[in-house]
């Protein structure tokens, strides 16, 4: 199986195009907040002080949560290629396990969304502190790397029980074409959540995506609220983080970070289980 792996990850790599539109849409982001959103989204909050700090941190925080979606549907288009071209067939031939060709797959991109969650992770921190902010305490960072782990678990879940529908090159594309227009407005970054109908709130309340959106926000945002919102009463603050997502609410009900972090491992594991079963039910067939 390491052989595998280290096989995928090689191409991966070695395809800058693959590495590239992986991380389009978070280019996108990063391109309309530095140039038209920034000076907007900070403005929204004029009567706070380092509102700059404040709003680079919620916009940073949601885009770790995007680059583990759009990183592991970059990954597994190996595997879709793979199907295409049936070079599939050839490692079915071959004496390798079923179990050990989709492990191949999972694990590789599972690697290859945290290498490019951690690389993405220092940028972040760069821009923010280049831009007045201050870097992660040790406490923080340490709880960012956790989370980035459990988000990659949670969206390559995800994207491998999509990714097992797909047989042709043309369908992978579109879908991941969709998702990386989508996913902006799915995790609350391009519009808080706050400004869209109720409807649309709920989409992305039960996203698990935004879930991990909402966890690097309550981690990223902790240092800048305290220093915004200094001295502000406490219902003042709650209802900032619940109009921007820094939390979720269900009518009255807060969502707590704990049951954020259950949801995305049920999540994990639901898709998970589906991507084998429909794998399974096709090998049948």
């Amino acid at each position: 199986m390491m052989y595998f792996i280290t096989r995928n990850l090689k191409i991966f790599f070695r395809d800058k195009s693959a590495v590239f539109f992986s991380l389009l849409a978070v280019f996108i982001i990063i391109a309309l907040y530095v140039l038209f959103l920034g000076d907007m989204v900070a403005g929204s909050v004029p009567d706070v002080q380092n509102p700059r700090f404040l709003m680079d941190s919620w916009i940073m925080a949601g885009l770790l949560a995007v680059i583990s979606i759009t990183t592991t549907m970059g990954a597994f288009e190996i595997m879709v290629n793979d199907k295409s071209r049936n070079i599939s067939k050839d490692f079915y031939s071959a004496p390798l396990k079923r179990s050990a060709i989709g492990g191949g797959y999972i694990i590789s991109a599972f690697i290859i969304g945290i290498i490019m969650s951690l690389v993405a992770l220092v940028l972040i921190e760069l821009y923010i502190i280049s831009g007045g902010g201050s870097i992660l305490p040790l406490g923080s960072l340490l709880q960012t790397l956790a989370l980035i782990i459990l988000s990659v678990v949670s969206s390559s879940s995800m994207v491998f029980f999509l990714v097992s529908f797909f047989k042709s090159q043309n369908a992978f594309s579109t879908a991941a074409t969709i998702i990386g227009t989508l996913i902006g407005f799915l995790t609350g970054i391009y519009i808080p959540i706050s400004a869209l109908p109720e409807s649309v709130r709920l989409v992305i309340k039960i996203f698990p995506v935004s879930h991990s959106a909402v966890l690097f926000r309550q981690i990223f945002m902790r240092v800048p609220i305290s220093l915004s919102f200094e001295g502000a009463p406490e219902q003042t603050v709650l209802s900032f983080k619940e109009s921007i997502g820094v939390v979720f609410n269900f009518g009255e009900t807060i969502v707590t970070p704990l049951a954020s972090i259950i949801y995305l491992v049920f999540t994990a594991v639901l898709f998970f289980s589906l991507a084998v079963l429909n794998i399974s039910r096709k090998s049948r067939s």
